[in-house]
């Protein structure tokens, strides 16, 4: 416990370093100013660090000290498995990494205060220290329990949460070692002592059906009701009624679309096309006006807000809004009327955007029709350019809307060739769908193809966002745009130095590079054995898309303007943008409603891009998570995979169903493997055998561990070796000891 006398001499220098007049100095300094003799400036540095541990003061590179925000940042910290993390610093462009041993006892989530101790240059991102948390995250956590005799822990199912959570004797409500449960965090530690919490609600034990995905969707926090008051003004909405159309431009009579997946119920775009006289295509893309029924400052409004974005698990939707709206007078359902918010686009056969329409409009579906039947009639439908003829099912089912079809196919061609012409990338990765028998027990595993009738929709929803964007980008308005920065110089040119291995390369100018590069090298290694590898490493090169309320450009579409306006049933944004553009049709906007979205825009582009985030690593936890219960089936079996990454504790390999798994350096047992950075691969010290990016390789799967949602291999031949020699009754070779104290084979 601290003396009278030392917390005195704290109070004297708070209050001197607090003062207005004070300029950073350093302790040398202080001392003189304070009249401190040289016998007792040991003293006063024992003081200024306990300040400086404490997060009441801070200290410069130099030495100098001064008040904490003088020399510290705040941010959010993002942590890692593996226990370091990166703090996001509000504009700033780059993360600042902070390693293990100086998070502080930092969480996921948590907002930090953090010190620079080495700026961001050749050896790449600026790095720093925790000097305190200023606000927790994570007050429930969820986890896998696991109890010893007088006490427990908890391991979070969110793995970027890196520390266990300790549990003491008689807070456990009674769980077992393989409860899924919520813990209540009492105690947040530091970064000596772990935290420490009650357990306040069992889930259920890992093997019961649903306990899996349902721990997931309380670890990442994902809201599983709707309050009582938005279900209550969600079902209130009024059918639409001949009030709702004065204004309104009418299209009934215009044969109107909607294409979706076979499951998709909430139908929040429907497509018209004809042809003008001069011989230009006239596009229509209608987007449900859900603005109409979610007012601004409502009950339901707050809880889209809260939720920014639809998410999609496995097993399940969890929706943005609740489904009597989604799924209802929301949807534009066929033979209904509906309210839509309509860009109307006039377009030449060179694909040129001439002229276009946003317009308040009603309109109702014709056809409900499915990318299965729409691909069938564009790819098997033997139909003449005429609309005549048609060899499959789908083609005779829908001959009426066949010529229509086939002049959408044509226009999407067109707008594809164009935005390819202009350089915008086109990834065009592997999906998986996961298919789940009742109990949610995964029975396949199939791939998920883009394909003619997916990739039209794609090409005309591109093309309305864009042209939104740019009519509200000139008019100067406040928006919600949707922002792809330029990639950074350092990343891209290790891509480069990376790629050049293989044989390819991409030319920079002054550091940076045009999209246009990017999609001459997806072209080239179209078809290869080592194109899923590359195309990952070019997408992860490259930023993450956000939203903001500058027009920045989008540097993956090669677009100047870009927003979402198609989707405002599963989106805050596109809802958001659809208040402000209804607003402004009907009279403009006054300086007073000017001045209201400049307020809150900042703060929904923020929210919207994180909750964006949440979303993404949700669903592809729980996918992981199913791959990991699928492949439990397949231990002993064999199977043909790529190297999808290398690191220096093994390398992953991802199978054509698109599992990925861990092939460990120890478990390699022909030779001791280094890793080599430079050219990105695993080489043996004592054969040179070298394991590389793209290499085909047999792997056995070894184990599954659903804790942490990951698969093992070995590889075949190693497995297949230590069969023989276990059936022979032989030891496994004893690991000798180096020198240095480093094992090797």
């Amino acid at each position: 416990m601290e003396d009278e006398k030392f917390k005195e001499r704290k109070k004297l220098l708070l209050d001197l370093i607090y003062d207005k007049a004070y300029v950073p100095m350093k302790a040398k300094e202080i001392a003189m100013l304070l009249s401190i003799p040289k016998s007792q400036r040991g003293e006063l540095e024992e003081v200024l660090s306990a300040l400086t541990a404490e997060g009441k003061i801070g200290i410069s590179k130099r030495g100098k000290y001064g008040r904490p925000e003088t020399f510290s940042l705040t941010g959010i910290f993002s942590g890692n498995a593996r226990g370091f993390g990166f703090v996001t610093v509000e504009g700033q462009e780059q993360d600042v990494f902070i390693p293990e041993e100086k998070t502080g006892g930092a969480l996921h989530g948590d907002k930090v205060q953090i010190f620079i101790e080495r700026e961001a240059g050749a050896k790449g991102r600026a790095e720093g220290a925790v000097l305190r948390i200023l606000e927790h995250a994570n007050r429930e956590v969820v986890g896998f329990y696991q109890k010893n005799k007088t006490f427990g822990f908890v391991i979070p199912d969110n793995r970027r949460i890196a520390m266990d959570i300790f549990i003491p004797q008689g807070q456990d409500m009674g769980a077992v070692t393989g409860h899924k449960v919520v813990v209540c965090i009492t105690d947040f530690g530091d970064g000596r002592k772990k935290p420490e919490g009650k357990i306040v609600e069992i889930l259920g034990h890992v093997n019961d059906p649903g306990t899996d995905i349902l721990s997931l969707v309380r670890a990442y926090g994902l809201p599983e009701q709707f309050p009582e008051e938005v279900l209550r003004e969600a079902g209130q909405a009024p059918d639409v009624s001949e009030g709702d159309l004065e204004g309104r431009l009418d299209l009934r009579d215009l044969p109107t679309v909607t294409i979706d997946g076979e499951d998709a119920k909430d139908l929040d775009d429907a497509v018209t096309l004809e042809m003008n006289s001069g011989g230009n295509y006239i596009l229509g893309v209608h987007i449900a006006d859900v603005s109409h029924y979610v007012r601004e400052g409502s009950a339901l409004d707050a809880e889209a807000f809260r939720r920014g974005t639809s998410v999609y698990l496995v097993d399940r939707v969890i929706p943005m809004l609740p489904h009597s709206l989604s799924n209802g007078i929301c949807s534009l359902n066929a033979g209904e009327d509906r309210l839509a918010l309509s860009c109307i686009m006039e377009i030449t056969p060179d694909g040129t955007i001439t002229d276009h329409r946003i317009a308040e409009t009603v309109v109702r579906v014709d056809r409900r029709m499915t990318y299965t039947a729409v691909n069938a009639i564009l790819t098997d439908g033997g139909i003449e350019p005429d609309g005549s003829g048609g060899s499959c099912p789908e083609a005779e089912a829908y001959r009426e809307f066949v010529p229509m079809f086939l002049k959408m196919q044509k226009l999407a061609d067109i707008l594809r060739a164009r935005r390819r012409r202009r350089g915008a990338i086109d990834f065009d990765f592997p999906e998986s769908k996961i298919l789940l028998d009742g109990e949610g027990r995964p029975l396949a595993i199939e791939p998920r193809q883009r394909n003619a009738a997916t990739k039209l929709i794609e090409d005309f929803m591109l093309a309305a966002n864009e042209t939104v964007a740019e009519d509200y980008f000139w008019q100067a308005l406040p928006f919600l745009y949707r922002t792809h920065d330029r990639p950074d110089p350092e990343k891209i040119k290790a891509l480069g130095i990376f790629i050049n291995n293989f044989g390819y390369h991409i030319r920079m100018q002054q550091g940076e590079i045009h999209p246009k590069e990017l999609q001459k090298l997806l072209d080239r290694l179209e078809g290869t054995s080592e194109e899923a590898l590359l195309s990952r490493l070019v997408l992860r090169s490259m930023k993450q898309a956000r939203y903001t309320t500058d027009c920045s450009g989008h540097f993956g579409l090669a677009a100047r303007y870009y927003t979402h306006f198609t989707s405002p049933i599963r989106r805050y944004p596109d809802l958001q943008i659809h208040r402000i553009i209804k607003e402004n049709l009907r009279g403009g906007l006054a300086e007073e409603r000017r001045a209201h979205y400049e307020a809150i825009l900042p703060q929904a582009a923020i929210q919207s891009s994180a909750l964006e985030r949440r979303a993404e690593e949700a669903e592809r936890e729980t996918e992981k998570l199913k791959k990991c219960q699928y492949m439990s089936r397949f231990v002993g079996e064999e199977f043909t995979g790529v190297i999808s990454g290398i690191t220096n504790w093994g390398f992953y390999v991802e199978l054509p169903n698109t599992v990925e798994g861990l092939v460990r350096m120890s478990d390699l047992a022909d030779d001791y493997y280094i890793f080599d950075e430079k050219n990105y691969e695993l080489v043996g010290e004592r054969t040179r055998k070298a394991y590389k990016l793209g290499q085909s390789v047999r792997v056995t799967v070894s184990g599954t561990d659903p804790v942490l949602r990951s698969v093992d291999f070995v590889l075949a031949e190693d497995a297949a070796d230590r069969e023989t020699r276990e059936e022979a009754g032989a030891p496994d070779e004893e690991r000798e000891e180096t020198n240095d104290g480093e094992g090797k084979y």
